[in-house]
């Protein structure tokens, strides 16, 4: 093969791979359908106040789906944040935990302050209720799965168990996963602070 042609051939897979570069680092071959998580909603908080997604700003927020029957699964995670809450120290003044209930027929506002008012809940938690529809659409715009199990006044509830951390802008920063200890939960939570 002459040498030019050699030449030829390779300036143009430099060429080629310097194009690819530069299209890389635009974002062309980067997915655009990001998943949104979070977005408006329209509740009350445990006063009976109307509180709304700008609740969120200002502070970071362990955003939980849940409700006050729940035997197992919400005190847990509320117990667990509560110790993670103590590990960030001087951090925890810009963090809030958010309770809002998939439940409404049982979670009235009464029942959401009785319930926040656990000695293992930290006083600053939010709690959210509202009326089916409101926590329709909240839960919706959380992509969070709930479903009443069974009949009567006894009957449970089936809900997704992840905790969403929100950035002070209110923006979807990470899933927390059910279960995680405190101190991996608090580890994670600094983590998304540090990283802003």
């Amino acid at each position: 093969m002459p040498r030019h042609r050699l030449i030829l051939i390779l300036a143009c897979i430099l060429g080629l791979a310097v194009v690819t570069g530069l299209a890389w680092n635009a974002g062309v071959f980067r997915s655009q359908s990001a998943v949104t998580v979070g977005g408006p909603f329209t509740l009350v908080d445990q006063n009976g106040a109307p509180t709304t997604e700008k609740a969120l700003k200002g502070k970071w927020s362990a955003v939980f789906f849940g409700f006050t029957y729940c035997p197992d699964v919400c005190p847990g995670t509320l117990q667990g944040l509560a110790v993670a809450t103590d590990q960030l120290g001087p951090k925890a003044k810009d963090f809030q935990i958010v309770f809002i209930s998939i439940d409404p027929a049982r979670d009235t506002v009464p029942q959401m302050k009785a319930y926040l008012s656990a000695p293992y809940v930290p006083k600053s938690t939010l709690g959210l209720t509202g009326t089916q529809a409101q926590v329709d659409a909240a839960a919706k715009a959380y992509r969070v799965y709930y479903a009443k199990v069974g009949a009567g006044p006894g009957y449970t509830m089936d809900h997704s168990t992840a905790i969403y951390l929100m950035d002070p802008k209110g923006r979807f920063k990470t899933v927390i996963p059910y279960n995680l200890p405190p101190d991996e939960i608090a580890r994670r939570i600094k983590d998304a602070i540090r990283e802003g």
